[in-house]
């Protein structure tokens, strides 16, 4: 199918979203059921447990018994009630990722408690309507201290649309923010599958939203395909995305063909493909790859390429560069949980 389309549904018993342009997989949300404690995007009230002496961090007690980890330990004593957002995923047994910068998400704008201005997206060019935006936004927010972002789904959206989700989002600001003491307690959840299509897909506007009991089989095929560590390439080429719990390995391997061309060929494709594959699949932390040889000199068109596809991808990943070993090494920041670990009971 031509377009984009979002499908929400059932997968595999999970609640789900999944998103397809020109009939390839682009995007998957999975409700993360119990395979992790709390899912990226929660607000929580928690309380510093055990400052860590020489990290510059602490380690905060959540609900339910859980452990996270808190990279900034500014004006913060053990016992102190405090309010934190998740911001990643943890390994089985290691501490939640956890930040104070709170983010309250919206379709249209995102609330940013503690960071005060109102700022319009750089995709919204007319500067009438950021002009409106800004002053839209001014109004909303009750406080100096408090921010806002305008997403680019505001450019062409109703004004009493957007302003009832940015009243909706400060409202829970403000309850939020009155509600630091206490023991430790969820506060917000992270969003649903359907919730993430509506909030993050808006951009471009899809062509079809259908919303069915099941996702067709297509779109299970799509994502079984992805519980394999092969990725066909061009050309009968091929890599493996193999995840450590130490490091993602990638090995590329140019098949059958051996010309000089086809080494070039396969990690062009293979570095245009990745961001989407990572996403997918719910890889990050370090990701070491062994890209098909080729030239010292090709490695700098490669690595254009694949600072092209990360820049597109917009999420947050650092390309480190080459080691004297001519591994390619980069790292991407674990925004949800990896796909295997969701269906490891799936066929």
């Amino acid at each position: 199918m031509k377009g984009r389309q979002i499908i929400i549904g059932a997968l595999f018993g999970r609640e789900a979203a999944a998103l397809f342009e020109d009939g390839r997989l682009e995007d998957l949300a999975l409700d993360p059921g119990d395979a992790v404690a709390f899912a990226p995007g929660a607000i929580l009230r928690g309380k510093v447990n055990r400052l860590v002496k020489g990290q510059g961090g602490v380690f905060v007690t959540l609900p339910d018994g859980a452990n996270g980890y808190l990279r900034d330990r500014s004006r913060l004593r053990e016992g102190q009630p405090v309010l934190v957002q998740v911001s990643g995923v943890a390994e089985p047994g290691k501490a939640v990722p956890l930040s104070t910068r709170l983010l309250l998400r919206g379709r249209f704008g995102i609330v940013t408690p503690g960071v005060p201005g109102v700022n319009v997206s750089r995709a919204i060019h007319d500067p009438d309507r950021r002009a409106g935006l800004e002053a839209l936004g001014a109004e909303v927010i009750p406080d100096e201290g408090t921010g806002l972002i305008l997403r680019s789904a505001a450019a062409d959206a109703d004004d009493a649309e957007i302003r009832a989700e940015l009243e909706q989002l400060v409202s829970i600001d403000t309850s939020m923010s009155g509600d630091e003491a206490g023991p430790p307690e969820l506060l917000l959840d992270a969003p649903s599958p359907t919730e993430t299509a509506w909030r993050d897909w808006a951009e471009p506007p899809p062509d079809s939203v259908e919303e069915i009991a099941e996702l067709p089989d297509h779109a299970a095929d799509a994502v079984r395909a992805l519980l394999s560590p092969r990725v066909d390439l061009p050309g009968g080429a091929f890599a493996m995305i193999e995840p450590t719990r130490a490091l993602v390995a990638i090995d590329v391997n140019t098949g059958p063909d051996h010309s000089p061309a086809a080494g070039l060929k396969a990690n062009i494709a293979l570095a245009r493909d990745l961001p989407r594959q990572l996403r997918l699949r719910g890889l990050g932390g370090q990701v070491v790859i062994d890209f098909a040889p080729i030239s010292k000199r090709e490695r700098g068109t490669l690595e254009q390429e694949m600072r092209k596809a990360f820049r597109r991808d917009g999420r947050d990943a650092v390309l480190t560069g080459w080691t004297s070993l001519g591994l390619f090494e980069m790292t991407r920041k674990r925004d949800r949980a990896a796909l295997s670990r969701l269906l490891k009971e799936e066929p």
